[in-house]
């Protein structure tokens, strides 16, 4: 259809008072219009009477309606436009119970509002990143008061440490997003290493992102009122246990001692319970948080107790070379000893210095069989390895010694690389 000239403008209010001579279609049927003229022809029909209007035929199914004049014209367009009221009117108040709405007689879905549609969850809904101003969450085992707690003021000052039960939890925090960061003890200087931990870090997915090394500072702690002399029992992480066997033993006190989950948890048991006869191994700040007395203070067997922390997040870091980097490893083979020698000299032959390093048995396949038909069968335990070294995966000598290590190996996995922990320490230095 050709558009309409200016001059044609056709008034519906004017044409809607002039009654409608034509019975009006049943709108449960189809209705098609076609106009065979253009509007230079009803133009021309108001002038010249010679010039017919156009001509509309209306097709309602089986009823053919034919229009030549001018009157039915605007009956016809009366018609069309009370039609289309119509319609409005139904799609606005015809719905079921299951919001169904008729459109032009045809039924559809009753739509939601576009500013009511709910917005899909996303990772930023779940877990905001940390921005400027904003709390990082960092995960620990045990309660209020104990070292990783103080290890995740160290590592994150601003944060908001969250306890967990069990070191496995810690994980679980990080990996559902319910906490940023995790912090996990690793190693003492005295008591050595945690090896569940170390099995932990291979079962789980997470990145190691940093390194907190913190000064061991341990109080023996008892209810106010209560001296040495009226103790029978003090608990404590077995940890803590090892690291003051020698000074409880010069304390001359003759008590059972038992093992707990942690420093701070063993602190707030005999706070809770009024223990009288059981003291606990604990810092400074367990003994404030507790209200309990300090018996003796600083009964670490060495001054030098320093306990290793890892922080661990969802994604690693990126590694750089302006500063000292540290990168774990964890590897396993199965073609003999002799293969731990090629691995370690892929470091030796890069001058790359490792700091640490420490085999776990195989927890899938703990027993190799090696067939000797001279000597018979001997049975060996499979191993995994760790190993700390001391360069960033950003060096190319590290890129290149762990391409080597590959070769060798039957599983290698970067456990992470991240910034060395340059805190200067001195063994006189208490910290709690």
């Amino acid at each position: 259809m050709q558009s309409l000239a200016p001059s044609s403008t056709i008034n519906l209010k004017s044409i809607m008072r002039t009654p409608s001579p034509l019975p009006l279609p049943n709108p449960r049927h189809q209705l098609t219009f076609t106009v065979t003229s253009a509007a230079s022809r009803f133009d021309s029909a108001k002038t010249n009477p010679a010039v017919s209007p156009p001509t509309i035929n209306i097709n309602n199914n089986n009823n053919n309606i034919n229009i030549n004049n001018r009157t039915d014209w605007q009956s016809s367009c009366a018609i069309l436009a009370s039609k289309v009221v119509s319609q409005q009117q139904n799609t606005e108040k015809t719905g079921g119970a299951d919001n169904i709405t008729v459109v032009n007689g045809h039924k559809t879905l009753d739509l939601v509002p576009v500013d009511k549609i709910p917005k899909p969850l996303t990772i930023t809904d779940l877990s905001p990143a940390p921005m400027h101003g904003s709390t990082l969450r960092v995960a620990y085992q045990g309660v209020p008061g104990a070292y990783s707690e103080a290890a995740a003021g160290k590592a994150y000052p601003e944060c908001e440490a969250i306890p967990c039960d069990q070191f496995e939890v810690a994980f679980q925090a990080v990996e559902l997003w319910i906490a940023d960061r995790a912090v996990l003890p690793v190693e003492n200087s005295l008591g050595g290493s945690i090896h569940r931990n170390y099995d932990l870090l291979l079962r789980h997915r997470l990145h190691i992102v940093g390194e907190v090394q913190l000064p061991v500072h341990h109080c023996l702690l008892a209810l106010p009122g209560v001296r040495k002399e009226y103790l029978n029992r003090v608990i404590s992480h077995p940890q803590a246990l090892s690291q003051c066997e020698l000074t409880l033993t010069k304390l001359g006190l003759n008590v059972t001692r038992e093992a707990v989950d942690d420093t701070a948890g063993a602190a707030e048991f005999v706070a809770a319970n009024n223990l009288r006869d059981t003291a606990a191994i604990a810092s400074a700040r367990a003994a404030e948080l507790y209200n309990l007395n300090i018996l003796a203070d600083g009964i670490q067997d060495d001054s030098s107790n320093i306990t290793r922390f890892v922080m661990l997040a969802r994604e690693p870091i990126i590694p750089r070379t302006d500063r000292p980097f540290k990168t774990s490893i964890v590897f396993a083979h199965d073609k003999g000893t002799s293969v731990l020698f090629k691995v370690l000299s892929a470091f030796a032959f890069r001058n790359i210095s490792l700091t640490k390093i420490e085999s776990r048995p195989h927890r899938n396949r703990p027993i190799r069989l090696v067939d000797d038909a001279n000597v018979g069968t001997a049975k060996h335990f499979e191993y995994m390895f760790y190993v700390d070294f001391e360069a960033s995966m950003a060096d190319v000598r590290a890129q290149n010694a762990l391409a080597e290590v590959q070769e060798f190996t039957s599983f290698l996995r970067v456990l992470g690389s991240y910034p060395m922990d340059m805190t200067p320490w001195s063994p006189s230095r208490e910290e709690d």
